[in-house]
């Protein structure tokens, strides 16, 4: 058995990840790209309103996907191109659960699949105060150009599988899993007719039914220094293979949700909430604006740069935009604001 997967990436036109607007496919076999596609697409109805925060990031508008095939129409075919392969993606809960949401408000099944998330293999195999795509990417050999085109994003995530199989000398998915001492995750068929709908699902369906757009409006900015809130205990029976089950989370700068609530949200998923970096913490969230890219321009907050100067003397701690935690915990709540497309 050989090194053979498909890795996915999904744009989404709003903070609720049911929204796809846009695909990248790129299928490997014995650690080879073989084949590619990529499509753009209308979200679901009711689900289709394309927020500014999103646009900015990837580009795609509303009249660039008008009169094309909704999400559901077209699943047949993204479905047919995956087969009964494993799915690589970059920030996995993300992209199985647009998958999830999307057909779910569409009110069509979707198959079971193992999938693989490049996040949480970076993590364990790299070294890296940022596992976003780019910086990932680039440590693999696959610099990214366009970053947030779904094409070139799902074949920079296939690149880096590629390079960690390599480094692990793994043959395949399965070898690769055992190496590390790991499970290959999977997600369960399900049917919206008989099966309970995720939780996002039910959110921006509630939003969508009191005559909203299903995508959440942005909230005022909150001057003044965030208040920190308590630090509750992370739930011990969340999903173990989750990107923020087990690690230390501090956050900084002015996140669009209340800080409290950014708190509570990673303990029901497993980690740890603490108020201020130091030699626990594991990953730091960073509000303002922040993108992986300031990493390098030098905008950083106080904690920030602490954790820089940790990283550089060997901590194992990595620095999240507000956007890549926003898709980790699946989005806004409804009272929140738009979530970034998909800015890992």
């Amino acid at each position: 058995m050989g090194l053979d997967f498909t890795a996915i990436d999904f744009e989404t036109a709003n903070g609720f990840r049911g929204s796809p607007c846009a695909v990248g496919l790129t299928k490997v076999r014995g650690g080879k790209v073989v084949a590619e596609a990529s499509w753009l697409m209308r979200p679901p109805a009711n689900h289709d309103h394309f927020d500014y925060h999103n646009v900015r990031i990837h580009g795609i508008r509303a009249e660039d996907v008008a009169g094309l095939p909704r999400f559901g129409e077209l699943f047949p075919e993204i479905g047919a191109f995956i087969g009964d392969d494993i799915l690589a993606a970059h920030n996995a809960a993300f992209d199985l659960g647009v998958i999830r949401s999307g057909l779910e408000v569409s009110g069509l099944p979707g198959p079971a699949y193992d999938y693989v998330c490049t996040v949480m293999l970076s993590r364990r195999c790299y070294s890296l105060v940022s596992n976003s795509l780019p910086f990932a990417a680039e440590e693999a050999g696959v610099p990214l150009v366009n970053h947030h085109d779904a094409g070139e994003d799902a074949r920079a995530c296939a690149g880096i599988l590629i390079d960690i199989a390599a480094r692990n000398g793994a043959n395949s998915i399965a070898e690769l899993y055992l190496s590390l001492g790991l499970a290959v995750p999977h997600q369960q068929a399900f049917d919206p007719s008989r099966d309970a709908l995720s939780k996002q699902s039910l959110a921006a369906i509630d939003v969508a039914g009191t005559g909203g757009s299903g995508a959440a409006r942005p909230l005022p900015f909150r001057s003044g220094w965030p208040e920190e809130g308590a630090n509750p205990l992370p739930n011990a029976d969340a999903e173990p293979g989750h990107p923020l089950f087990g690690q230390t989370v501090v956050f900084t700068g002015e996140l669009s949700m209340a800080r409290p609530e950014a708190k509570v949200r990673s303990a029901e998923l497993g980690a740890r909430p603490e108020s201020r970096v130091t030699a626990r913490t594991t990953v730091l969230v960073v509000g303002d604006g922040f993108v992986a890219s300031d990493l390098r321009s030098g905008r950083l907050t106080g904690k920030a740069r602490r954790v820089l100067e940790l990283h550089e003397r060997g901590q194992m701690i990595e620095v999240l935009s507000e956007g890549e935690f926003l898709q980790m915990v699946g989005g806004y709540t409804t009272a929140g604001v738009a979530a970034g497309a998909h800015p890992a």
